[in-house]
């Protein structure tokens, strides 16, 4: 999303509807296979390399290990040096320091020096994206390290650097208009050829400075089609094969050769509301859309998960973003059908609400593909809100309709997945989304100077007992006043050959830890 849901993923059917025979001949594009050459790593995911700029698609590069940030995340969440070994901070948290590893190279065999490192960043601080949250004025080398001047104290500002966004890459993978013209990171892997928007090929950087990686070539294809990624697992065309139709789980777990992987993320999957609209902005109407909501039903049916019903926005394994006690969300039709009435809805002789002025309750809500559960939760929630008289129509497209809709204003509701770990520190997804502009994955029409002093609180703060206060207050307002009303929390789903060995799932999807992979014996 982002979004995201995280972030603007773009719906292609790169294999079309032919059958399943048909199908799978074609899968992969043509790569060029040299004799002689390793056997690569097959590896499918949802997400397309639609272009070579960081800032659109570096959640892909970081996931294959191409590229690197300066701070890194460890298995518990835990920020880690990442190009940078080491960072301070002035007394008065205006300046942060950060010494970069001296041995690290770029794909290129140029040094990973401070001077690349900033202009990298100073370029990615002028586009849209995370950085722009942080209050960043000056980014320079000095002394061999890399110096960030802020106009306030921002304490999480080596979180932010973490995001994908702030991927070094080497002075020459840049073109003189500052568009990326070629992928040379500094990762365990290096780029060997790419075919946007489908697929890339990489092998094995033997320059890298860390632990050199088993698997020595990895072919990457993006694969819009839930149904496509699942016939490539169960083929055993692919080796490592993400985000699967929950409908399908039962199928993939009788395949003997392969295992599958679940993992709960802190990622929620929820209603974004227009609250500007001329229906939404009650916050009664809001309350009555999140009573219809059948959150047990769908996590039990369409997600296979009944843990996944959100209570929620935040679930449970984000800690203290998550406030144990705090009154859940629940289902109760006649209140909401209370709540509609008290708003001034009516229903007709067709079942269908109307206002005083006769209009009918109609909405659309807006959803994709991408991730395959959002279409049929979708339809679920379809006939919930008709159950209180609401007449919401589906669309099924492009998730860049998503932030399309928002900035022009004509987005009513979508449905979406939003992953609170890509800034390791959810105050960076917050930002964006819970300002005081909203945000194209977050908020639309609805502000809070509650929560935006809340998040301005803990931009600012070094004492943890103040900033766990802090995130309980931000998840009591959302969930009293409801931007975005919560449905469910979303569990992540791998195959993996049992050709493969070691393999793991990062909770943050920050990496699909090819490097600490190998071939079983």
């Amino acid at each position: 999303m982002t979004s995201p849901a995280d972030f603007h993923h773009h719906r292609r059917h790169v294999l079309g509807m032919a059958s399943t025979a048909a199908l799978l001949p074609s899968a992969w594009p043509l790569l060029s296979h040299a004799q002689g050459t390793p056997r690569p790593l097959k590896v499918v995911s949802p997400w397309e390399v639609s272009n070579l700029d960081p800032s659109k698609t570096g959640y892909v590069f970081t996931r294959l290990e191409i590229a690197e940030t300066l701070v890194e995340v460890n298995g518990q969440g835990l920020l880690t040096g990442g190009l940078a070994r080491s960072w301070s901070t002035a007394p008065n948290g205006l300046e942060w320091r950060f010494a970069l590893r001296p041995t690290a190279r770029f794909h290129d065999g140029s040094a990973v020096t401070a001077e690349a490192v900033a202009a990298c960043l100073r370029r990615a601080l002028a586009q849209p994206g995370v950085l722009r949250n942080t209050g960043l004025q000056q980014i320079q080398a000095h002394g061999g390290e890399v110096v960030f001047r802020l106009a306030k104290p921002f304490s999480a500002l080596p979180a932010f650097l973490a995001h994908s966004s702030a991927l070094i890459l080497a002075p020459a993978a840049f073109a003189a208009d500052g568009s990326v013209k070629r992928l040379i990171g500094s990762g365990p892997y290096q780029v060997v050829e790419v075919n946007p928007p489908q697929s890339m090929r990489v092998r094995r950087f033997d320059g890298y400075d860390g632990r050199q990686p088993v698997i020595e070539a990895v072919d990457y294809l993006g694969a819009s089609r839930g149904e496509t990624r699942g016939m490539l697992a169960s083929s055993g065309q692919a080796d490592l094969v993400f985000t699967h139709d929950p409908v399908s789980f039962g199928r993939l777990r009788q395949n003997r050769k392969l295992q599958l992987h679940m993992q709960a993320l802190p990622r929620s999957i929820y209603l974004k509301v227009n609250a500007d609209h001329r229906f939404l902005s009650d916050l009664r109407v809001r309350r009555a859309l999140s009573l219809a909501l059948d959150r047990p039903g769908m996590a039990a049916s369409l997600l296979r998960a009944p843990e996944a019903a959100a209570s929620q926005l935040f679930p449970p394994g984000m800690g203290e973003w998550h406030v144990r006690g705090l009154t859940p969300l629940t289902q109760n039709l006649e209140q909401a059908r209370q709540l509609l009435r008290a708003a001034g809805w009516q229903a007709a002789a067709d079942g269908i609400l109307r206002n005083q002025d006769g209009q009918p309750f109609k909405l659309t809500l807006r959803t994709f593909s991408d991730r395959p559960e959002l279409p049929p939760m979708a339809t679920a929630i379809q006939a919930q809100f008709k159950a209180v008289g609401i007449d919401m129509a589906v669309s099924v497209g492009n998730s860049s309709e998503i932030p399309s809709g928002h900035q022009d204003g004509t987005l009513e509701l979508a449905l979406l997945a939003r992953n609170y770990g890509l800034v390791p520190d959810p105050l960076g997804t917050l930002l964006q989304d819970f300002g005081p502009q909203g945000g194209d994955w977050g908020a639309m029409g609805w502000h809070s100077a509650q929560v935006s002093q809340t998040l301005a609180d803990m931009s600012r703060s070094v004492d943890p007992q103040r900033r766990s206060a802090l995130r309980g207050a931000i998840a009591t307002v959302l969930q009293a006043e409801l931007p975005v009303i919560p449905v469910a929390w979303y569990q992540h789903s791998v195959t993996a050959s049992l050709r493969l060995s070691k393999v793991s799932i990062d909770p943050l999807e920050r990496s699909y830890r090819i490097s600490r992979m190998g071939w079983a014996a």
